[in-house]
């Protein structure tokens, strides 16, 4: 009687342990995923539900009169004597690198990746990594209060801020996508217009724009 009793102890001691170990490498597995979630469940809505591809923007109705000879090669968009030259040179060399998580270098990178290092090479400024992190170092503004070099910001459906690009000017902005890489959208297209969340604008980014 008394070694059934120990053995039925051991098997509930047994049980109890496992639970908890299973737990555990659940909270585990959804902390180290989760970082990654909140991008990649950006990405992966910008593939089943087809962002629109903007690699080719007509510039020709822009609103800029003041238009000097030079232009951004590879994104097409006439560059006016406000225009910061740098930031453009900057996304001249992303321009077309493809799309991978937490990547930061011309083989991937990823949306913040990209915000990261534009800031850094053309404003002198560290950035937090992840773009939900971002908004603690800047000021959230409106959509109609954006000016060259400000980040924008997008939310999931849980209002998670999970995509960030730069914004150039004419409504259009640099970012990374999934299916295309580091690309120029505009943010009044239904797909990013309808994610779209708030502007950020650092305190040390400075624009002829202002």
């Amino acid at each position: 009687m008394m070694k059934r009793q120990k053995t039925n102890w051991l098997l509930l001691i047994y049980f109890g342990v496992s639970v908890i170990l299973m737990s555990s490498c659940k909270l585990l597995n959804s902390l180290v995923t989760s970082e990654l979630e909140m991008e990649e469940e950006f990405a992966l809505e910008n593939m089943l539900e087809g962002a629109p591809d903007m690699t080719k923007i007509d510039t020709s109705n822009s609103n800029e009169t003041n238009t000097s000879n030079k232009s951004s090669r590879k994104i097409n968009i006439a560059l006016c004597d406000k225009d910061n030259e740098k930031l453009y040179e900057a996304i001249e060399k992303w321009y077309g690198t493809p799309y991978k998580l937490g990547g930061q270098s011309l083989k991937g990178i990823d949306c913040s990746g990209l915000a990261f290092s534009i800031y850094e090479d053309v404003y002198n400024i560290k950035l937090k990594r992840r773009a939900m992190d971002m908004v603690q170092d800047i000021k959230l503004i409106e959509r109609k209060e954006l000016r060259e070099g400000d980040l924008v910001f997008f939310i999931n459906q849980k209002g998670s801020i999970n995509h960030v690009g730069i914004y150039l000017k004419d409504d259009m902005f640099v970012h990374t996508s999934s299916s295309r890489g580091v690309t120029v959208s505009k943010l009044s297209e239904e797909y990013w217009n309808a994610r779209f969340y708030k502007g950020g604008r650092h305190s040390d980014v400075t624009t002829k724009w202002d």
